[in-house]
């Protein structure tokens, strides 16, 4: 069993965008979201700032059917700033899968997460676990996206300045029901969070 990392450049990114993915992964069934900043752009209806990448999230049991839809393209598995071949054990250590034309920059993260079969569990917490009509949504032009106030919950864990634009772009949209949520949510993982305040 060969582990080594992959000697390959990780930093040059020229992202698709959401509509481009929708059409990279026409026809497939697996239930794939767009995530980060880009599902927010989705949820607002507008591109609201630059996007260094794109990530999808997918349950980790279809996940061969995304692999098999983009079998022309190169996949590797990334975790902690390193690069694998994917395999059974580099896909079991880590949950990233990165895309891209072979030699070219890359387009898109497809990320493996945790679902019970129509319960979707925050990976950083399982106390936080949702039935799927409220995880996902899709935008006007059909494409599924991370609901914003799942988006917002993953940014708050290491909140850098594009995240902070996001939640003060964001939050005017959000609704009643979806600022408890996140209220509730943020106080279980993260108690005195700056955002918190906002919420209130």
């Amino acid at each position: 069993m060969d582990l080594t990392p992959l000697d390959i450049d990780l930093d040059t990114w020229d992202p698709w965008t959401p509509t481009e993915v929708a059409e990279q992964l026409r026809g497939v069934d697996a239930r794939w979201y767009v995530l980060g900043g880009w599902a927010l752009d989705l949820f607002l209806g507008g591109e609201t700032r630059v996007h260094d990448d794109l990530e999808i999230g997918v349950r980790s049991g279809e996940f061969p059917e995304i692999r098999s839809a983009l079998a022309d393209f190169q996949l590797v598995v990334v975790g902690d700033g390193r690069a694998w071949s994917p395999t059974d054990e580099t896909l079991a250590a880590h949950r990233q899968t990165w895309v891209r034309e072979p030699g070219g920059p890359w387009r898109l993260d497809v990320i493996r997460e945790r679902w019970d079969g129509d319960e979707w569990i925050y990976r950083r917490d399982a106390r936080i676990r949702l039935p799927a009509a409220l995880v996902v949504a899709q935008s006007s032009e059909g494409i599924p996206f991370l609901r914003p106030e799942l988006v917002l919950l993953f940014k708050a864990n290491a909140t850098r300045p594009k995240d902070v634009a996001d939640f003060d772009a964001v939050l005017p949209h959000l609704d009643a029901g979806r600022r408890s949520w996140l209220r509730d949510a943020l106080t279980a993982t993260h108690p005195h969070h700056q955002w918190l305040d906002g919420l209130a």
